[in-house]
């Protein structure tokens, strides 16, 4: 784009809320709830350099963080979604600025306009759920007034990764998450399973793995990218 159409975002932060679906449905939430609390302080350690706030649970049920760094969004985001399986989740991505201080240990004390907008996505996913006609996703992000057009596209490629997710089985997500979880390494991911790597293949293959690890890289690679900034 030229020097002249600055609608780009980025402001300094990242803010991450994310929720369990129908938690009131589920059996066990006690043990749920630990095991999101395992998943988060796994994740705070692997990423802490990516991390301004640590991920914590700060209602029964949802959780949120704040990153300085904004190479792993999605990773960070794929990698819980991975874990709490085959507990659903969505998460509302808010960037922008934070207008208070930041505690690096409890989240629930910093506000501003990055989460204002990481909520409001979180409010969007619900509502949508119960319109027919519009397409549904569990991840949205929220950059501010200046970068609709750019939410919109985002938007949209998430919502058809959230479509490629919903037809994956079990199976294939126990063989995708243990992929991911080797280095992205066929043979690594059978050796665990104890199964073949042309069945590793296979799973992958018909899970369309592929064509939505390219879209949520694209959508990583474009989130990780400085763009200039807007105000708020």
């Amino acid at each position: 784009m030229s020097g002249g159409d600055q609608m780009f975002f980025y402001d300094n932060y990242v803010a991450i809320i994310g929720d369990i679906v129908d938690s009131k449905k589920i059996k066990d939430r006690k043990a749920i709830q630990q095991k999101l609390k395992n998943v988060l302080a796994d994740i705070n350690a692997k990423y802490s350099e990516d991390i301004a706030s640590k991920f914590t649970i700060v209602l029964g049920d949802e959780f949120q963080g704040l990153l300085k760094n904004r190479n792993n969004i999605m990773k960070i985001i794929c990698e819980i979604e991975m874990v709490m399986t085959p507990v659903q989740l969505r998460f509302g991505i808010g960037i922008g600025d934070i207008r208070t201080d930041i505690n690096f240990d409890n989240s629930s004390e910093i506000d501003g306009p990055a989460y204002h907008r990481a909520r409001k996505m979180i409010k969007e996913i619900e509502s949508k759920k119960f319109q027919y006609t519009e397409r549904h996703s569990n991840i949205m992000i929220c950059s501010g007034e200046n970068n609709i057009e750019i939410d919109e596209l985002l938007n949209s490629i998430l919502s058809v990764c959230t479509a490629l997710k919903s037809k994956w089985t079990d199976r294939q997500k126990e063989i995708i998450y243990a992929y991911l979880s080797n280095d992205e390494n066929q043979y690594k991911a059978a050796h665990i399973l104890d199964i073949g790597q042309p069945s590793v293949n296979k799973a992958l293959s018909k899970a369309r793995y592929y064509s939505y690890k390219s879209a949520i890289d694209t959508v990583n690679s474009f989130l990780s990218k400085e763009r200039g900034k807007h105000n708020g």
